[in-house]
């Protein structure tokens, strides 16, 4: 009689606890990661890892696109990344590897009539080369391989096998967004919202990036035709991470012993290959991917309509912004801009959620 008691209660609580993941597994909210994803560790990987390491988050996929490196070489890294945490179940999905219009060649001579660039992404002369080359891997080469589908319908699928669920997060160029807008024009109102780190209107930094060109970001800039058919679409919502608040963040020594000092594979990932590039190292993909986890830590907020500088002058590729009494009669979007933010508690998520155990799918784990 006890052990069929024993049993009867151990079927109970088993069905209790299934119960109870599936129920907090559907509550987790749907995001596709949209990124130029150079590596390792660095902005766009860690942005994706604390995405992935949150247990608020339900990663469909990471979509990616030329912008900070290659094509080849980000979609190398992502697939590496994950299979040193684990998590080699969520889809790697090759996406555009140059932009809509712009090319290098016209750039380089855009810039001998207005000035060079600080920051060119994979076309910067002292990190280039080929487009198909794999260039350094220092964590290795991965073993699994990029989902045989491209980005822009894997991301049309997505919204429309979960309409209205899916926050298309943006961490690099807007091309692959711009292309799945193109496949179908309901993509961007199927969505959630977009979420997306970008343009600059007035940062206050010395930074020479933006001293001189306080208007040019370089996800906006790489690919601006890309990114005014994604900022005019009927989106339900969108955040922006522009430059003026990620100066704000910084990368530090002290940071990166924190995460260092975790066990997990994400903390030993980062305390491998984590440096500081420069003199600035701001967290600039790292607080879009916070902030919508927490968007409390974001302390002031204002609404702006955005678009991009298409005129093929000085200004090609700048930020374009207006507040609702200025506006242009055009078909702009209004977009909410996020103005500053609670340093310190955005480092403490961010130490975190890089030093937790990465939850598996489905399996959820407290940060």
């Amino acid at each position: 009689m006890k052990r069929c008691r024993l049993r009867v209660l151990i079927a109970t609580v088993t069905v209790i606890l299934a119960v109870c993941l599936a129920a907090q597994s559907q509550d987790r909210r749907k995001v596709i990661i949209d990124q130029d994803a150079a590596g390792p560790a660095g902005t766009d990987q860690q942005a994706i890892l604390l995405l992935v390491q949150s247990p608020q988050a339900e990663v469909l996929g990471i979509t990616v696109v030329t912008g900070d490196a290659w094509l080849t070489e980000e979609v190398a890294h992502t697939l590496r990344m994950l299979e040193l945490i684990g998590r080699t179940d969520i889809p790697v999905v090759r996406g555009a590897e140059y932009p809509l219009v712009r090319t290098k060649e016209e750039t380089e001579q855009w810039e001998q009539r207005y000035g060079s660039v600080t920051w060119l992404g994979a076309w910067t002369p002292s990190v280039y080369h080929a487009p198909r080359e794999l260039g350094a891997m220092p964590e290795g080469k991965p073993t699994t391989k990029a989902a045989d589908e491209d980005a822009a319908h894997f991301l049309v699928r997505m919204v429309h096998q979960y309409p209205h669920e899916v926050t298309i997060y943006e961490g690099g160029p807007m091309t692959n967004l711009g292309l799945a807008i193109s496949i179908d024009p309901e993509f961007a109102s199927l969505a959630k919202e977009l979420v997306f780190m970008g343009g600059s209107l007035n940062p206050r930094t010395a930074d020479p990036e933006f001293a001189n060109s306080p208007h040019h970001e370089f996800n906006l800039w790489f690919d601006p035709e890309a990114a005014r058919i994604v900022l005019r679409a009927p989106w339900k919502k969108i955040v922006c991470t522009p430059v003026d608040i990620s100066v704000k963040t910084r990368m530090t020594t002290e940071l990166i012993d924190k995460i260092k000092a975790g066990h997990s594979a994400s903390a030993q990932y980062i305390g491998k290959y984590a440096q500081l590039r420069g003199s600035y190292n701001y967290l600039w993909d790292e607080l879009t991917s916070a902030a919508w986890l927490d968007p409390s830590l974001i302390t002031k907020k204002e609404m702006r309509f955005m678009d991009v500088n298409l005129d093929r002058g000085p200004g090609y590729g700048d930020t374009l912004a207006w507040t609702d009494r200025d506006k242009p009669k055009r078909e702009v979007q209004s977009v909410e801009m996020q103005v500053d933010l609670d340093t310190d508690r955005f480092y403490k998520l961010l130490v975190e959620l890089l030093t937790a155990e990465t939850p598996g799918p489905g399996k959820l784990s407290s940060p």
